[in-house]
């Protein structure tokens, strides 16, 4: 069987990896909240949450080379397509989040309360609303910060095709392209690290758009892998990398170690089939893994509103809280992130996919009905 025939027959949908976008979100928003928890310790664990980030954009570079690699390769890929797709994906709920961000920052202004000045950055503004906020391009990290990173993914979005050029010629070679990633990715980060004084993986509004390409790029690999052939014992090796991975967060190894065993992880989970992943491929996983985005985008808005009243209504100053308000807050934040999910996510991809499909079709139409019988017949061919 080839490696081609392979994909054709791989599921459109991989719902272990679609759950563990849940586990990587959560990951930050812990970390994002901890300073909140009074009487917190210190923790590994919990420092390497901004690891959550790189999670997922391994997880970008797996998950678009599963969907449009081969397209890309045989030519038969449109790019106004993926980016219209990828804007329907990512847009909406970033400028939800971003409207939501500067009317509690007002709000808070009203009833008297200090706000960071860089929260309300106008200047940062037109940055945040072209989604090119971390590409060095805005003043300070301003409205909602989390969304640097989506700029960073819009950035991987525009150089797909690069990627797809790159990945599709290494497809019949991809150890090797594994091994040349996660070395391209070591020297990045030990040579950025140098270069800079701080790691690469604490990159943000600066340097975000080069903290994707690496982690991108080994998505891609990884998938290359995944596409000639899933891994034999993947319940094993999903253990054992998730162990690890745990493992050097805690430790607080060296970014590089905890990010190539995330990339192992993710291989091991997109290996297991549907059919044998259980309770990952479950309709609660799953779900929680479609909100995950909205978990991630609403997290610092919802801290400043939620942390903010409990510091009120419990006499809490510093902002330092109890720790069953905290996880209460922290519970919370998937069902707002799902109220996001269903009254502006969810909806606004499904309204912009729409649009896309229906300028599409009559654009089609318009060519059939200027197009001769010869022409028609020859469009029916295929179908014969």
């Amino acid at each position: 069987m080839t490696p081609d025939q392979t994909h054709a027959q791989t599921p459109a949908d991989l719902r272990p990896i679609t759950a563990l976008r849940f586990g990587a979100a959560m990951w930050v928003a812990v970390y994002t909240f901890w300073e909140n928890l009074a009487g917190a310790g210190q923790s590994g664990l919990v420092a390497k949450g901004y690891l959550g980030v790189e999670l997922f954009f391994v997880l970008s570079g797996f998950i678009l080379s599963h969907v449009y690699l081969q397209a890309a390769g045989e030519k038969s890929f449109s790019y106004k397509s993926f980016l219209w797709a990828r804007v329907a994906r990512v847009y909406p709920l970033h400028i939800a989040t971003l409207i939501g961000v500067g009317l509690l920052a007002a709000a808070a202004l009203f009833a008297g309360m200090s706000v960071d000045g860089n929260v309300l950055s106008w200047a940062s503004l037109p940055a945040n609303l072209f989604m090119v906020h971390a590409w060095g391009l805005a003043p300070v990290a301003g409205w909602n910060h989390p969304s640097w990173s989506i700029s960073a993914e819009w950035f991987a979005y525009l150089c797909f095709p690069l990627f797809a050029f790159v990945f599709w010629r290494a497809r019949h070679r991809p150890i090797a392209a594994v091994v040349g990633a996660a070395a391209f990715l070591a020297i990045l980060y030990f040579v950025f690290e140098q270069w800079a004084g701080f790691a690469l993986t604490e990159a943000t509004i600066r340097w975000g758009a080069l903290r994707i390409v690496p982690c991108f790029a080994l998505g891609c690999a990884l998938y290359l892998v995944y596409r000639r052939a899933p891994l034999k014992a993947p319940w094993l090796s999903a253990a054992v990398s998730f162990g690890l991975m745990v493992l050097s967060a805690a430790l607080g190894l060296w970014d590089g170690v905890t990010v190539l065993l995330a990339g192992a992880l993710i291989l091991s989970l997109a290996s297991l089939p549907n059919e044998r992943a259980g309770w990952l491929a479950s309709k609660p996983a799953v779900y929680l893994g479609e909100i995950s985005y909205s978990v991630y985008m609403v997290c610092v808005p919802w801290k400043l509103l939620a942390v903010g009243l409990a510091a009120k209504v419990f006499d809490a100053p510093d902002k330092q809280l109890q720790i069953f308000v905290w996880l209460a807050i922290l519970a919370l934040l998937p069902v707002v992130a799902a109220v996001s999910y269903h009254l502006v996510e969810h909806p606004a991809r499904k309204a912009l996919r729409g649009m896309a499909k229906r300028s599409n079709k009559v654009s089609a139409n318009s060519l059939k009905s200027s197009a001769t019988p010869k022409q028609l017949a020859t469009e029916r061919e295929p179908m014969a």
